[in-house]
């Protein structure tokens, strides 16, 4: 049990966004009290875009006026609120390395196998698959379709073929690892691997019948079953205009500095953007930065003063020109 409240995490989100899964299940692992703001799937998203200043990925997690981007940074979060159980266990330095490949490189795999017209008919609400989609549930493959190619634009997709195989030599390595009995990927303690990888499996999970894939790993999917009874931690739900008050009614900021020595100085103006998809650049005044974090301090008409956090790998810094 937290001697703390934890209700003050608001979780932007949507019920079938598989980053947003990864962060539920973190809230089960650690026994949170959270907030969920419940998220357009596609754009426009103009209360998300007022908290971020034009970051779109889903989740986002909101702390008093303080927003953080990125599941990864999410996570270092609630590590700091909330450190037992770890999601960083002394003994596992590969697990952040782990995740990382499975946010990326194997969440990239499981997309393209996961969208073909089957999965995709049954993500979006019609589990018979693709025999007799009906028109509402059509469209709606179109929309999302059409708002995820500019979103990844700057990524070189797989074909689905090339990604089936990929896929399956990914599986059969992670159904491997824990074919000696294992609890967790990494040993006796679940760590932020699990957590990472445990998303793109209940991605599978839910594509209707591409889900029969994952018959062929016994071993993964008994734990991810094992994964799974963290549950979500105790959920509410609010509005989103509820969340943009919390944000423009706070107190103040986490506290945060501009370490020396890392190319940028306190005050400066500055972007930030990911590296890999979902670039949309975000503008700000830039009031800390480690190794681990940047954070900028931005100011919107309809929420006033916000500090936003990004991780420092998979993001780029540009200061920008004086005119």
């Amino acid at each position: 049990m937290h001697s703390r409240p934890q209700n003050d995490l608001i979780l932007h989100q949507y019920d079938g966004s598989p980053f947003s899964e990864k962060l539920r299940l973190m809230f089960g692992f650690k026994a949170l009290a959270w907030s969920a703001v419940t998220i357009p799937v596609i754009m426009p998203k103009p209360d998300l875009v007022a908290l971020t200043g034009g970051y779109r990925r889903t989740p986002v997690l909101q702390v008093g006026a303080d927003v953080y981007c990125d599941s990864a940074l999410i996570a270092r979060v609630l590590d700091r609120r909330a450190p037992a159980p770890p999601l960083y266990p002394t003994g596992q330095p590969l697990a952040p390395v782990l995740a990382q490949w499975a946010d990326f490189t194997l969440f990239w795999a499981v997309v393209p196998v996961v969208m073909q017209p089957a999965g995709a008919a049954a993500l979006l609400g019609h589990p018979g698959g693709d025999a007799a989609i009906s028109d509402a549930v059509l469209a709606g493959m179109k929309a999302f379709g059409a708002d995820r190619v500019p979103f990844s634009a700057t990524l070189k997709r797989q074909t689905t073929a090339d990604a089936a195989v990929a896929l399956g030599a990914y599986l059969a390595a992670l159904d491997a690892q824990l074919a000696d009995g294992r609890a967790f990927l990494l040993g006796a303690e679940a760590s932020i691997a699990d957590f990472s990888v445990a998303h793109n499996v209940w991605f599978i999970r839910r594509a209707g019948p591409i889900g029969a894939l994952l018959d062929r790993y016994p071993a993964l999917l008994a734990w991810h079953h094992r994964v799974c009874r963290f549950g979500h931690g105790t959920r509410r739900e609010i509005g989103s205009d509820a969340a943009l008050t919390i944000a423009a009614s706070a107190a103040g900021h986490a506290a945060t500095a501009v370490e020396p020595g890392l190319g940028f100085e306190a005050g400066a103006a500055v972007t930030v953007a990911a590296t890999d998809y979902g670039v949309d650049p975000v503008a700000g005044t830039l009031v800390g930065l480690s190794a681990d974090e940047v954070v900028l301090r931005r100011d919107d008409e309809r929420v006033g003063t916000l500090h936003v956090h990004f991780p420092r790998v998979g993001f780029q810094i540009r200061q920008e020109r004086k005119a």
